[in-house]
């Protein structure tokens, strides 16, 4: 009698395995689905992603660089009044 595991488990064990990244920083070791490069909790399991036209991954455009042009003149603007007012707080009232 072999000294192996009772199941024959050298197909599995030859399949591609998953791609994925873990959390620990390793590749998933799971065996990937047929005909796919990830395994099912990675997905490679029917129906896994995102539908087709998902409007969830619509870009909402806070980080493009008119955004920050924006945000940043805005910041400037703020700033030149904000030393206005103290200027015209530190000045004596000319009604008296």
């Amino acid at each position: 009698m072999s000294a192996g595991h009772i199941r024959n488990t050298r197909a599995m064990m030859a399949s591609p395995r998953c791609g994925a990244g873990t959390r620990s920083g390793f590749a998933c070791s799971a065996p990937a689905v047929r005909g796919k490069p990830r395994c099912r909790m990675h997905g490679g399991a029917a129906g896994s992603g995102a539908p087709l036209g998902n409007q969830n991954a619509r870009k909402h455009g806070a980080f493009t660089r008119e955004r920050f042009d924006e945000r940043r003149t805005i910041r400037a603007l703020l700033d030149e009044t904000r030393k206005l007012l103290v200027a015209m707080k530190s000045t004596p009232d000319a009604s008296g």
